[in-house]
């Protein structure tokens, strides 16, 4: 890399503003290993700086009437578009996106949940009757005040526009802290909202990590809501270090998806699976890594899949094509490393990939796409997430196994089933304890909610609900609904 990009500032109340103290990290572009940019991290009087704009800015944005936020929002997911391909160049550069995935997905992600938040916020009503019962009870939804929100490296624009989006429409300020591996894409976005013209205070980001920036914002006693999506282990901290002010908190957290293949599934279930397990190198919380089989399809399913490793491409995010790039960093690709081994350790049976780099390839954090058969759910590789592209395939005899198999985690982000038995895939579903579950190659409706149970939190992103969860209701009785 010929040029280190500098950016180290922070974008508080409508400027871009130098740190109060310098603490510099590199970002490292996961394909070269070299640095790409250099940005600083925040301490607590960046924090509170942040906090206070958007506590001074609260009033005048919650009382502005929806029809105006809605045509920010509209204006910024214009720009947004204009600004597509700089996107698709900083998260490529950041965190390892194949050119082509980083803009038709990645960078698409965001201008799918843009979209979805306009379609749903154009007949949100604020205030809505209880019911027939009571007709003079109405209940009203009131944004939350000032709220922190932390996103990760692994989808920066799917998990910021989740977060910073809905939280503008439902009249609220924000804090954002993105990933510090991965923040070029933020920097960007906060260039997107600074075009746009929102008010001073009303978006705020601040650059830093967890223990920082990350335990101040959740600490901090004028920010009303912490949203953050992450590693379980992180979410738990959160929960702790806001506990004491009492705020709320929303999380949306890891996933070991299961995706349970029938013996009637159509023919293409099992390369659909994984080549989704595959996607994003692996780097989805909603990854279905555990693939249940039923016994009679398992050695068929067995071969597809570890054709479809050894045809999954690995290369450059640089590079023109369909592959897979790196993993995000040295310590990733470290900890993908020790558990493909510690799958080998424990039985089951390597079918494809395996420890080391790809053949032909001597630096970049990349990963073989791995198969495991044999696996059962007690194995390390079947508990863990790993967040890489390792695949781990589980043989089951019947549909009540499979299930016992499904649930028996922690996790409850998304399951799969796969048959052409309506009967049997809806009967399934309703016992799948998972937030979501994907059912023979389709996906979510537009709108419909994102998020988990148990482990995985219990965050509902996107659409009606998504919108929801940035606000507070309240019940007003005595209403007059003549006036």
């Amino acid at each position: 890399m010929s040029q280190v990009l500098d950016k180290r500032k922070f974008f508080i109340d409508g400027a871009w503003v130098a740190p109060a103290t310098a603490r510099d990290l590199e970002v490292i572009d996961p394909s070269t290993e070299e640095a790409v940019a250099v940005i600083s991290l925040g301490d607590q009087a960046d924090t509170d700086a942040a906090v206070a704009a958007a506590k001074r800015a609260f009033p005048a944005w919650s009382a502005t009437p929806p029809a105006e936020r809605l045509a920010k929002v509209e204006q910024i997911l214009e720009i947004y578009q204009k600004r597509a391909e700089d996107m698709a160049w900083a998260i490529s550069h950041e965190m390892g996106a194949p050119a082509e995935m980083s803009l038709n997905n990645q960078v698409a992600s965001g201008t799918f949940h843009i979209t979805n938040f306009i379609d749903a916020f154009r007949d949100f009503q604020f205030v809505r009757p209880l019911g027939d019962h009571a007709p003079t009870t109405m209940i009203s939804w009131e944004p939350v005040g000032v709220v922190g929100l932390i996103t990760p490296w692994n989808w920066p624009m799917n998990q910021v526009t989740l977060k910073v989006i809905p939280a503008l429409l439902a009249g609220n300020t924000c804090v954002l802290k993105p990933s510090e591996i991965a923040p070029l894409s933020s920097i960007v976005f906060a260039e997107i909202l600074e075009e746009a013209g929102l008010p001073k205070g009303v978006f705020n980001m601040v650059h830093g990590d967890g223990p920082g920036v990350g335990t101040q914002l959740s600490t901090h006693d004028d920010v009303e809501m912490i949203s953050f999506t992450g590693s379980t282990r992180a979410g738990i901290a959160i929960t702790k270090a806001a506990a004491d002010s009492l705020k709320k908190v929303v999380l949306e957290l890891g996933g070991k998806g299961a995706n349970i293949v029938f013996a009637d599934a159509d023919d293409a279930a099992v390369a659909r699976g994984a080549k989704h397990c595959f996607n994003n190198t692996g780097q989805s919380c909603n990854a279905p890594t555990r693939m249940l089989v039923e016994r009679s399809a398992y050695d068929r399913a067995v071969e597809v899949a570890t054709q479809v490793a050894n045809d999954t491409k690995v290369a450059s995010a640089h590079a023109d094509g369909r592959h897979i790039g790196p993993v995000i960093s040295k310590g990733q690709w470290d900890k993908i490393q020790g558990l493909i081994q510690k799958g080998i350790d424990e039985g089951a049976r390597l079918t494809a990939g395996g420890t080391g780099l790809p053949e032909g390839v001597n630096r970049g954090y990349f990963v073989r796409p791995t198969v495991f058969a044999d696996v059962t759910n007690e194995m390390t590789i079947a508990r863990e997430e790993i967040f890489g592209p390792v695949l781990s395939i589980i043989p089951f005899e019947d549909e009540e196994e499979a299930i016992r198999i499904a649930n028996d985690t922690p996790y409850g982000l998304t399951n799969y089933v796969q048959s052409q038995d309506g009967a049997k895939r809806n009967r399934v579903a309703r016992q799948l304890r998972a937030g979501m579950v994907e059912m023979n190659g389709e996906s979510r409706g537009a709108g419909a909610p994102f998020g988990g149970v148990k482990k995985s939190g219990r965050a509902r992103e996107g659409g009606i609900m998504g919108l929801e969860e940035f606000m507070d209701s309240k019940a007003i009785s005595g209403w007059d609904r003549d006036a």
